[in-house]
């Protein structure tokens, strides 16, 4: 017998005996139809070990429940992947987005990188999480190793939640996140995350003849938006007659309302006009659509791994661009997030940090912020006067803007 490549396969044994409920698959491998699909349970050259593992799954099976792997036999690879799979079950009902599972895929495969397929969890000591936090933290920065470590934690954790193990995995003393004195010397090393005014006017300027990446720029220091916030912007949300923002945060779902600057609302006008077709039927309300029919922000799956996704920040990329060009991207992390860091510190003056929350979306989980059911537009327009009065301070903010 040959496959497809002329190479000759071993001839497929005989059952061990005549009641032997198994058979033998072209893989090599002990396999039964069970509901309509092949399951697998071992080398043709081990069929005890093979008929072990039928009879402690095929209640599940024939149940069609996914086994449960023994307490003590749980593989770093089995773990990673009921992990995973508990996962894209929360895409499914949308309780988390592509973006956050990609994140989940890749610690998952850092987990695997560091202790092996088969390595069992239940043999996870303190000195091998010892190890794999050198790992991580080397070439990375103390943010970036914050997030690793609490994300590695949580896959473990859910070993134990989930009973897979029968006792919670022991971390060890030192496989925690950064101080946060350490954190706060890495910011202050960094330097502040801040446009001056100076700097924003040089920005909007370059753009005068780009009304689309013009307008996302004013949209991030007149209503505190990031990357995601104005490529997920649907035209629905822009009442122009009023000059307003009603748009809830797709990070948190937060409410959020912003007062249009007169400059942004030209701006998102004329880049609506220009706005080209999108591929797929659901962006369509949206204010922005790249020249390629997408997303400016999107996750896309892999072509040959559907279950890893990448991110394309369109938006990003094409603002980095421009301040390399302007020559004012020299500093730590300085990107098109860093609009929401200033709308925050400048709106932040008018001293009246509940509205300035309320324009962020950021929410309040104190007992005011569960009794409180509106603000004021008079407050929300004070907030972003003070911002268009320090980027613009010699425009007359009441006679510039739209209500």
């Amino acid at each position: 017998m040959a496959n497809s490549t002329g190479k000759r396969l071993p001839n497929k044994p005989n059952k061990p005996y005549p009641a032997f409920p198994l058979f033998p698959h072209a893989t090599n491998r002990w396999a039964k139809k069970i509901r309509g699909k092949f399951h697998y349970f071992g080398r043709w050259d081990d069929p005890d070990a093979a008929l072990q593992m039928y009879l402690e799954q095929k209640d599940d099976l024939h149940a069609g429940r996914t086994p449960r792997p023994s307490c003590n036999g749980l593989t770093v690879r089995e773990l990673c992947n009921r992990f995973l799979t508990g996962k894209r079950l929360l895409i499914d009902s949308d309780e988390i987005g592509p973006r956050m599972f990609a994140r989940y895929h890749r610690v998952c495969a850092k987990i695997i990188a560091a202790f092996g397929r088969q390595r069992l969890v239940i043999d996870l000591a303190a000195d091998d999480f010892d190890k794999f936090r050198a790992q991580l933290a080397k070439g990375r920065s103390p943010v970036t190793l914050r997030n690793d470590v609490r994300d590695v934690r949580s896959v473990f954790k859910y070993a134990f939640a989930a009973e897979l193990v029968d006792r919670p995995v022991r971390f060890g003393p030192n496989f925690k996140q950064p101080s946060k004195s350490v954190l706060r010397k890495e910011r202050a090393k960094n330097g502040p995350r801040m446009f001056e005014a100076d700097e924003l006017r040089r920005i909007i300027d370059e753009l005068d003849g780009d009304p689309i990446m013009r307008s996302m720029v004013l949209l991030g220091i007149n209503c505190g938006f990031g990357n995601t916030d104005v490529a997920s912007l649907p035209q629905s949300a822009v009442d122009f007659g009023a000059g307003w923002i009603d748009y809830p945060r797709p990070k948190t779902g937060a409410e959020r309302r912003c007062p249009l600057w007169s400059e942004t609302a030209e701006a998102l006008r004329a880049a609506i006009t220009l706005r080209p077709q999108p591929n797929e039927t659901t962006d369509a309300d949206l204010c922005f659509i790249t020249i390629q029919g997408n997303r400016w922000t999107r996750v896309k799956p892999g072509i040959a791994d559907p279950t890893r996704f990448s991110k394309v920040d369109t938006v990003g990329r094409r603002f980095s661009a421009l301040l390399t060009k302007l020559g004012i991207n020299g500093r730590h992390r300085i990107g098109f997030y860093v609009l929401r860091h200033c709308f925050e510190t400048i709106a932040s003056e008018s001293k009246d940090q509940i509205a300035v929350n309320a324009v962020m979306g950021h929410v309040d989980s104190s007992m005011a912020g569960v009794y409180r059911e509106r603000i004021s537009n008079e407050r929300l327009i004070a907030v972003t006067d003070v911002v268009h009065g320090w980027l613009w301070p010699s425009v007359d903010d009441e006679n510039d803007r739209t209500h």
